[in-house]
């Protein structure tokens, strides 16, 4: 069964910046591209970020770009976001995922999925 776990989430004032974790186990690190996705309340769950194992090629969501980065180091199995420049509009829960098949940017592409944390940006 392969895990991730998400951590570093929590309540912060709109311009501020939050550093999202996932922990991913050997096997799901090494093996798949990484994604995190978000789900507001009574909103799909959308696409944020992704990141490629080998080449650490990212791609982002127009939303937040220029204002999130994602990065990964291989040593620790772990992603990480960093999010910059919070606005109200990045409230939601954020999950991280491993990319099994098909396109990054869809959620049936990613197989595995962590728990969740919630980000929430006061204005």
């Amino acid at each position: 069964q392969e895990q991730m776990v998400e951590s570093g989430g929590g309540l912060v004032q709109a311009g501020d910046s939050l550093r999202l974790s996932c922990a991913a186990s050997t096997r799901t690190f090494s093996s798949y591209a990484m994604g995190w996705f978000r789900q507001a309340p009574g909103k799909e769950r959308d696409f944020v970020a992704a990141i490629t194992y080998s080449a650490g090629i990212t791609y982002y969501s127009d939303s937040v770009k220029g204002r999130f980065t994602l990065s990964r180091d291989n040593a620790k199995n772990t992603v990480y976001l960093q999010m910059n420049s919070l606005k109200p509009d990045d409230t939601a829960i954020y999950y991280c995922a491993a990319l099994t098949s098909g396109s990054i940017y869809r959620t049936n592409s990613y197989r595995y999925w962590g728990q969740g944390t919630q980000v929430t940006v006061s204005s």
